[in-house]
């Protein structure tokens, strides 16, 4: 039977819980789709759009109930780990977190976080 997968992407709130834990301040960023239900087996892509010039990005996992695990950091092209990978195009002020093949234990939130130059 087919099952659905969920992924929530959630990113203004956390900026300024960003900016209390880790004493860096993060510009506005906007993702998209702000939530996302996909089948088992299907391939996800979730998109990342930063305001300002920054040198990196950094993509993020929470799971229910848990702390921010960091999936990849970014300072250029495209990085892999597993079914999961990410590219970025800093001119473009652009990243986007693709899943290959999603799984139900993908579930969870994901976000992107760009430091303030």
């Amino acid at each position: 039977s087919e099952k659905n997968i969920e992924f929530a992407i959630r990113a203004p709130e956390l900026s300024l819980q960003f900016c209390s834990l880790l004493y860096i301040c993060l510009q506005k960023v906007e993702q998209s789709p702000q939530a996302l239900r996909v089948q088992e087996g299907e391939d996800t892509t979730i998109n990342c759009s930063f305001t300002e010039f920054s040198q990196s990005l950094q993509w993020f996992r929470q799971d229910p109930g848990k702390g921010l695990i960091s999936l990849f950091y970014l300072t250029s092209e495209m990085k892999e780990k597993g079914r999961f990978r990410s590219t970025i195009i800093l001119k473009e002020r652009h990243s986007s977190l693709y899943i290959d093949a999603s799984q139900p234990s993908d579930s969870a939130t994901y976000l992107c976080a760009v430091r303030a130059q």
